[in-house]
């Protein structure tokens, strides 16, 4: 499994025309690699071979301005984009998917594409490291390489490729190295549920007596900050309107939410490991941002919260700890009362007249048969584990009423836990 770490480059004028230049060279490039395989398949219907593209182009300009090896991964870039198309086609063929998918395009005219250098490109010199350039640079400008600093939590031996990536007027090293597995101290047959959300960004109850929820509300409010300082800037201005400060604003809203991400799935695995839990379940309905209709506020609220990111995070770090990650449909999950065990249909095959026993009153609060009130969202991550129930083998009798109904609350950018007395004023009140 590999990992990566992104450092924020602050270049000189000098370094900053060399990244700017090597990766125009590599937008104009890719292009050219798009143009050849495009007219490869309106013609003879093929997909270009993995090297093909580097045989047509050897001699291209843009190939020769950059360092052979990343020139080289540039158009390998190109090869496996068709390459996927190809298998979306099949896949869609065999109506496995929904969408009918589109042939790569072209990249921006004049923009900036990631560069990448394999490890035996890349030399350590001083504490930096010396990252090669093409040999039509060489000639025109006298410049063979430039440097940058290498971090200092990382090892240059197991540093296995770097890239330069643009993005919003800022360049970033990113730097792909091979992660160590963990052996971690868990038990497959303790699981816990999430619930994905937006006020409750994640809803997470264990078969082993715990509960807890990830706030949302922070980044939502981060979200309608930017969305309302974006719509203030370009008022009277074209659609397609961009400047610096809106590319500065975008940069660092864009951190912050990377930043979200990371804290967040770190709050689940740091549970895990705490309680000894050795397998995840995660709710998820495929597509379920498409066509969503909760209103224009909540839709674009909704839409721009990264969970699907989020997910992917957590997939990850379980992976390297061990613990097992299991995706769900969550379908009627909010409906159903886990506390009358109702049953859960798949969405599609929801039996005639089938109807819940309890019901969802107001924001947060689920009420059951019996009359009692729990958590809605921590009702419906219970009801996902139920999903699986049988499939895993699980054992969900400590999941009772007590945890679903008080989780307790956890703040990003504050990972320890309200107290009570705080806790109950920022959820919904719930009583029996």
């Amino acid at each position: 499994m590999y990992g990566c770490q992104q450092l924020l480059l602050n270049p000189d004028q000098e370094l900053a025309a060399v990244l700017e230049f090597i990766c125009t060279e590599a937008n104009n490039l890719m292009n050219c690699g798009i143009y050849y395989a495009r007219q490869v398949w309106f013609k003879c219907r093929r997909i270009i071979g993995k090297y093909d593209l580097e045989k047509e182009y050897k001699n291209n300009k843009h190939f020769q301005a950059l360092y052979s090896q990343a020139a080289q991964q540039a158009l390998r870039t190109v090869s496996e984009s068709f390459k996927s198309f190809d298998g979306l086609m099949k896949a869609f063929r065999k109506e496995k998917i929904a969408d009918n998918p589109r042939l790569p395009k072209y990249l921006k005219k004049g923009g900036l594409s990631v560069v990448s250098y394999p490890k035996q490109a890349l030399k350590i010199k001083d504490g930096q490291i010396r990252i090669p350039l093409g040999t039509l640079v060489k000639t025109w400008f006298k410049i063979a390489d430039f440097f940058i600093h290498k971090p200092s939590n990382l090892a240059f031996k197991d540093i296995k490729e770097l890239r330069i990536l643009p993005r919003n007027g800022c360049f970033y090293a990113e730097f792909v190295y091979l992660l160590p597995s963990i052996t971690a101290d868990v038990d497959s047959s303790r699981v816990l549920g999430i619930d994905p959300g937006l006020n409750n960004w994640m809803t997470c109850v264990s078969n082993v007596g715990t509960s807890f929820i990830v706030d949302g509300r922070k980044l939502k409010s981060l979200n309608q900050l930017y969305n309302k300082r974006v719509a203030t800037i370009k008022v009277g201005k074209s659609q397609g309107f961009w400047n610096e400060e809106l590319a500065s604003l975008a940069e660092r809203r864009n951190r912050q939410v990377r930043d979200a991400v990371n804290q967040a799935a770190r709050i689940v695995i740091n549970h895990c490991l705490q309680h000894r839990i050795g397998t995840v379940v995660f709710g998820w309905n495929r597509r379920h941002k498409n066509g969503i209709e909760l209103g224009k506020k909540t839709n674009q609220e909704f839409v721009q919260i990264p969970t699907a990111r989020l997910k992917h995070r957590i997939e990850q770090l379980c992976e390297q700890y061990g613990i097992q990650f299991v995706e769900t449909e969550e379908s009627y999950t909010s409906k159903a009362s886990f506390l009358d065990n109702d049953p859960l249909p798949v969405f599609g095959s929801k039996p005639k007249g089938w109807m819940p026993s309890g019901k969802r009153v107001k924001r947060g609060m689920y009420r059951t048969k019996n009359g009692e009130f729990v958590n809605a969202d921590a009702n419906g991550a219970a009801n996902i584990l139920r999903k699986v129930e049988i499939q895993l083998g699980l054992d969900l009798a400590k999941v009772s009423r007590a945890f679903l109904t008080a989780p307790s609350r956890v703040f990003l950018w504050n990972s320890k836990k309200m107290k009570r007395r705080d806790a109950a004023l920022a959820r919904p009140a719930v009583s029996s």
